[in-house]
Parts: structure tokens; C-alpha cells; sequence
């Protein structure tokens, strides 16, 4: 049996799709949603639903009893008291689940920068997630990202109403991008797929060597709008994001991601890409994602 966490978040929701797709190929297939109505009823009529949040350890006890393969994803909650607290209160009742016997592979969404973030906030709490898993022996693969195309999603008002793409980093360094589309498929691919073992990192970086500058020009010929990238600071990242809503914690702790990344190179040109696993290019996400979302 598979078992999806975040059955109903963007990337979640693409997983379980595609294990429907593939029919009697997924065999049984479970999730763990806080609000079930919020499934569509293909999807009601097709998985078992335990109802809760996989950080409530009898929850996620009860949901793996049976399961062999899990999908694995902490979902952001930015009015978290503690980025590390949030990710720790996830990951402690799966390692438990792991420890108690059946289940034999994990497939977790994590990021680039293994070995290399440091103190980048989110993604090194997201890296001692997988070593945390990891150290029970589990077969574990982390599907491995760098910046996510919808993250521009936040800013669509700012782009239709301000021709403005915001960045707490260089415009004129190499941003690799990856659609979440191409995680849902990458993750469907190897809970279909009972033979691999190990341990292992999976690179998710899409085609593209882009800047946020050349990003928010392909924005720009998309939506046939002008769009400008501006680079913020820090301190204007972290006001903005406890602005709407993030506590301090969580808001310091982006803050900390983005300088990461825009130091430490880990998401830039260095990184190679991979269009096996990475399909999608930005200007067809903008074409089929974002500019439909700016323009409605």
C-alpha cells in the first residue's frame, strides 16, 4: 500500500493524481488529510482517507499500519513558533512509524544544498529531515529542487499590478528553477516502482539557465506586459513576510534561505540540470501556470 501526505497541496495533490492514473499499477492507496470534503470525489471514491496531520503521531502510526511506500512532505505553516520545531514535530512520528516495522521506502521532497547549505533556514531543516529519516534504514530517495517555479504564484498581483518581480537575491546570477509538476511526476514514478534500495539523492533541476533578470523578461513576452525584477533586501523580505502573516521565526528563517542561496551558489549555475527528471522549462510554466493566474 502507498501512503500520500498532503494529498490537497500542489504538490501532493499531483502525486496522488498521477498514482490514480496508473490504475491497478499503484495498488492501495491511503492519504492523510486534515479536511477530507477538500478531495475531489474522484479521488474520495478511489484512497482510503485517515483523517488528521501527519506531525500527530497516532495519526501517522495509524496511517502507516499496512503501508509499504510513503510520500513524505512537511508542509510550511508560516506561523510556526520554530522552523527546526515544526520540521522536527513531522518528521519524530514517521521515524517512529518506520521504527515500528512495514514501511520499506520513503520518497520525500528535500532540496539541493546537501553538504553544502549553511544556515539557509527552511532548506537546512528540510536536509536534517532526510538525515533524521535516513538513520533508521529506511530506503529513502529526496527528490532534491531548487527554487520552485510557483514561488512566483505569491507575486502574481505584484506582477499584473506593478509589472514588479521581487527577490531577496543578485538579479544577474543564475536562479535554477524547478516546476512542481515535475515533482509530483518524479515521486508517482518511484512509489510505482518497488525495486530500487538505498539511499539517495534525486537532482530536480529543470532546463533553463536564467537570472531573475532573463526570468522576469520571459515573464515580461508571456504576458506581453513590461516586468522588471527588483532585488530586496534581507530586512524587506522578513518584514514582508511577517506583514502577511509569518511569525518572527519563520519570516528570520527565509530570510536566512534566500542569502544562502544567493551566497553559497547552491541553486545557481553550478548546479547542472536535469531534464530527465526536470522537464518543464520556465516559459511554458509561465505560458500554462502563471499567466493565467496574473491575468484572471
Amino acid at each position: 500500500m502507498i501512503l500520500v501526505t498532503t494529498p490537497t497541496g500542489q504538490i501532493g495533490s499531483r502525486v496522488l493524481d498521477s498514482l490514480l492514473d496508473a490504475g491497478d499499477a499503484a495498488g492501495e492507496v491511503r492519504v492523510i488529510v486534515r479536511d477530507p470534503e477538500r478531495l475531489s470525489p474522484r479521488v474520495r471514491a478511489r484512497v482510503e482517507a485517515v483523517t488528521g496531520s501527519h506531525a500527530d503521531p497516532d495519526v501517522t502510526a495509524k496511517a502507516c499500519a499496512g503501508v509499504d511506500r510513503v510520500f513524505w512532505l512537511v508542509p510550511p505553516t508560516p506561523t510556526a513558533d520554530s522552523v527546526d520545531g515544526h520540521f522536527g514535530a513531522f518528521t519524530r512520528p514517521l521515524v517512529d512509524a518506520i521504527r515500528a516495522g512495514g514501511v520499506e521506502r520513503v520518497v520525500a521532497v528535500s532540496t539541493l544544498g546537501r553538504g553544502v547549505a549553511r544556515n539557509a533556514g527552511q532548506i537546512s531543516a528540510s536536509l536534517a529531515m532526510d538525515d533524521e529519516i535516513r538513520a533508521t534504514g529506511v530506503h529513502h530517495r529526496a527528490l532534491c529542487p531548487p527554487y520552485l517555479m510557483e514561488n512566483l504564484l505569491h507575486q502574481a498581483a505584484a506582477i499584473r499590478d506593478s509589472g514588479v518581480i521581487a527577490m531577496a537575491t543578485y538579479g544577474d546570477r543564475v536562479l535554477r528553477t524547478c516546476a512542481t509538476r515535475d515533482l509530483g511526476s518524479a515521486a508517482a514514478r518511484l512509489l510505482l516502482d518497488g525495486s530500487w534500495t538505498g539511499q539517495e539523492d534525486v537532482p530536480m533541476v529543470g532546463p533553463d539557465t536564467l537570472t531573475p533578470e532573463g526570468m522576469a523578461r520571459v515573464v515580461s513576452e508571456v504576458l506581453d506586459l513590461p516586468v522588471r525584477f527588483r532585488r530586496i533586501s534581507g530586512a524587506e523580505y522578513q518584514a514582508s513576510m511577517r506583514k502577511h502573516g509569518a511569525s518572527e521565526n519563520w519570516a528570520r528563517a527565509l530570510a536566512d534561505l534566500a542569502a544562502a542561496t544567493a551566497e553559497q551558489g547552491f541553486y545557481g549555475s553550478a548546479a547542472p540540470t536535469t531534464p530527465e527528471t526536470a522537464p518543464t522549462s520556465f516559459r511554458r510554466w509561465c505560458e500554462e501556470v502563471l499567466k493565467p493566474a496574473v491575468l484572471t
